[in-house]
């Protein structure tokens, strides 16, 4: 189940020639994949990239009547080796991850693909999650083109020019034999417009022609001494190959190369905002009418030497947008102007920044400052716009101290009814027994418990790295254990063999706990192999104690419902403190509560349109009884759990209150229970189309507790003065 469905929008994947597609980035990609004729896609979800994987696992019936074979790979690296079926074949391929995590991944692969080099076209469509919305480590796929010699492109992002990198992409890899890089940001990920549709294509050569046609070329593999011969090719002949097919197609843009003694070259995705900072100065319009030279790299590697030099001959000083660092082409760019002898000046880091996203304002003020050095008269004169001038830290930090004291800090937490919530609380009340532990964590939801309220976690090295993360910490010479973390989706990624399988194979005595929520939930909600919904064309429902038992784990405990505190604090301390010596690991099971709802939610609203009984639970605070010391927040962190004013006037302190969002896991109680905290927390039942014996018991009850409270209140009014 992923996160949304693409059902209806993928019929838009049907399109016939001179037709026009008007949608989203990520759809217009898997057109453009159909219109080129791929036989085979492959890629695990990640942002930006994963409607990608969802778009596709949508539209596999369109995919299949094309005869082209789609699969969920179970890494980046499983889909990255998926292209070899084009290097000795005519085949398309394309696959997609997410950059720079899943590149990681996958570089053995990548570079062994690039070294051999490919027949039939082979696109990799990469997501590059850089910038302030990113949840990764800030890197960028350009280091990775450039270390296996991959050719990148970063289209403009606009619909048009996406759709024209795919299809040039199969092209430019045909023509130089060696395997294509697409770089889409979330900005081109999701940009919405409008192109001219072609009619799909079917392979002329398939899959079945090249499993019953089977071929072989010795030089393709790599092999000494056919690696060190892959390397001269590279130079000699895929290179020099690649940069007469950027030329000749014109893949990279000039725009107003004339038009002006100074220019700016940018990388294709940066486009957008460049043309935004120019026409807040008034050079340029909204369509891209610009007054400023421009030179679009629509492919960031390799660059064309002689495009770049034809550029910059005749002008004072170009300005280099290269979104992040190190500043690959800002280098590459001096290099090439010296050895032509052009003089040209190029600004770059100069006046914009080494690193972090470069989102519009960060543009209008670089563009600001390099207009300012090169030709301050192009300003306009009535003054540049505010949001060009840099605010002074001086002039910052009154605003700062303001926003503190209005804003409340809000760090990234778990959804509203998360079953992975009470791990973590179960964790701190084993804390206060045990005292605290080493920690190692692992990509996933999880990882929020690293930041309040549980404050859990040291370390986290990748995903389904939890459990390799803390495996130097093995020793006999304590008794006290790690714990280490990894989800479901990390086990399958890659965690069974390097995290339990090593962790079996050096004998290591502490614990593993495998948060099973039963899909890739921090990715979209994509199914694993352990999933316990049916997939139509997946296989799922294979329990991951079998796999770790299947690998020699001997104490393995499987939880099948989080949510009970006191059950999952028991296994956690036994965990340990047994005297059994060996790698222990914890299977806690709850289905995600996102998942659960958007299966639930449609269906309980169906039955109350339809006039049937529903039930829904929630959950709320006694105020008479709650003591307002909050330890029931601090141990839970549930987004629904809060703070309202006393009722009581004689205490001050706030009392916990649980808000709408609530959606009746029953955590706050479990932990009340668990934590020996006190009995403020009730259960209550919202009845849609109650029947008649419901109202009656309504109405008994509202009578029998009105007459209470009267009396309550009646004693309190006589002690009044």
């Amino acid at each position: 189940m992923a996160e949304r469905s693409f059902k209806k929008e993928v019929e838009k994947l049907r399109l016939a020639g001179g037709e026009t597609f008007h949608g989203e980035g990520i759809l217009a990609v898997t057109k453009a994949l159909l219109q080129s004729g791929v036989s085979y896609v492959a890629g695990y979800q990640g942002a930006p990239i994963s409607h990608l994987m969802d778009v596709l696992a949508d539209a596999n019936d369109i995919l299949a009547e094309l005869g082209i074979h789609f699969e969920h790979s179970a890494s980046e690296a499983t889909a990255t080796a998926t292209l070899a079926a084009s290097v000795h074949y005519p085949l398309r391929g394309a696959v997609t991850f997410k950059s720079t995590v899943g590149t990681n991944v996958a570089s053995d692969a990548l570079a062994n693909l690039a070294s051999g080099g490919v027949r039939g076209g082979a696109l990799i469509i990469v997501g590059e999650d850089y910038g302030e919305g990113s949840s990764i480590m800030q890197e960028r796929s350009h280091a990775f083109a450039m270390k296996s010699q991959v050719w990148l492109l970063d289209p403009r992002p606009n619909l048009p020019s996406i759709v024209e990198a795919v299809e040039q992409g199969f092209q430019l890899s045909e023509a130089t034999s060696t395997p294509v890089m697409l770089e889409l940001r979330i900005r081109a990920c999701h940009v919405h417009g409008r192109f001219v549709a072609k009619d799909n294509v079917r392979p002329a050569f398939t899959l079945k022609d090249a499993i019953e046609q089977p071929q072989r070329d010795v030089s393709r593999i790599v092999l000494p001494p056919a690696s060190y011969l892959h390397e001269k090719e590279k130079i000699e002949k895929r290179w020099p190959a690649a940069v007469a097919f950027i030329r000749e197609r014109r893949l990279n843009e000039f725009f107003a190369e004339t038009a002006d003694d100074f220019g700016i070259i940018l990388q294709g995705g940066m486009y957008n905002n460049v043309i935004r900072a120019l026409q807040l100065l008034g050079l340029s319009d909204i369509h891209g009418d610009t007054r400023v030279p421009l030179y679009v790299l629509n492919v960031t590697y390799p660059l064309v030497d002689d495009e770049i030099v034809r550029f910059c001959t005749g002008k004072r000083a170009v300005l280099m947008v290269e979104e992040g660092q190190p500043d690959f082409l800002e280098q590459n760019l001096h290099a090439i102007l010296r050895r032509a002898d052009v003089q040209t000046r190029v600004h770059g880091k100069d006046v914009l920044p080494m690193a972090g996203e470069y989102t519009g304002g960060v543009m209008l003020q670089g563009i600001t400052k390099f207009i300012e050095k090169v030709a301050p008269h192009h300003l306009p004169e009535s003054g540049v716009p505010a949001a060009a001038k840099p605010v002074p830290p001086e002039a910052r930090l009154p605003a700062i101290r303001a926003m503190d004291t209005a804003v409340h800090p809000r760090p990234p937490s778990f959804c509203t009814g998360c079953p992975e919530r009470p791990i973590f609380t179960a964790m701190k009340l084993v804390e206060r027994e045990l005292g605290p532990h080493h920690v190692s964590c692992d990509i996933g939801c999880h990882l929020f418990s690293i930041l309040p309220p549980f404050n859990i976690g040291a370390t986290t090295m990748g995903y389904g790295l939890g459990w390799a993360g803390a495996a130097a910490l093995n020793t006999r010479e304590t008794r006290r254990r790690t714990i280490s973390f990894m989800g479901d989706g990390g086990f399958w990624h890659n965690g069974l063999t390097s995290g339990v399988g090593n962790a079996v194979f050096n004998k290591t005595d502490n614990v593993l706990i495998i948060v099973d929520n039963g899909y890739s939930a921090a990715t979209g909600g994509q199914d694993v192999l352990s999933s316990k919904g049916l997939n139509p064309i997946r296989t799922t429902r294979n329990p991951i104690e079998s796999a770790v038992r299947g690998v020699g784990v001997q104490w393995v405990r499987t939880i099948t419902r989080t949510y009970s505190v006191s059950r999952m604090r028991d296994t956690l301390r036994e965990a340990l403190t047994t005297p059994a010596e060996g790698p222990k690991v914890i299977i806690a099971q709850s289905e995600c509560m996102l998942n659960r709802q958007r299966r639930e939610k449609p269906l309980m609203r169906k039955a109350v349109e339809s006039g049937q009984r529903v039930v829904r639970e929630r959950f709320g605070v006694d105020s008479d009884t709650c003591t307002g010391d909050h330890s029931c927040i601090r141990l839970s962190g549930c987004p629904s759990l809060s703070i309202k004013p006393n009722p009581d006037p004689l205490r001050t302190d706030p009392v916990a209150t649980v808000l709408d969002s609530c959606v009746g896991c029953g955590l706050c109680g479990e932990v009340s229970h668990a934590a020996v905290l006190c009995p403020s927390f009730y259960r209550a039942e919202i009845v849609s189309n109650p029947t008649g014996w419901d109202r009656f018991r309504a109405k008994v009850r509202a009578a029998v507790i009105g007459f209470l409270q009267n009396r309550i209140d009646r004693r309190l009014a006589g002690l009044r003065p």
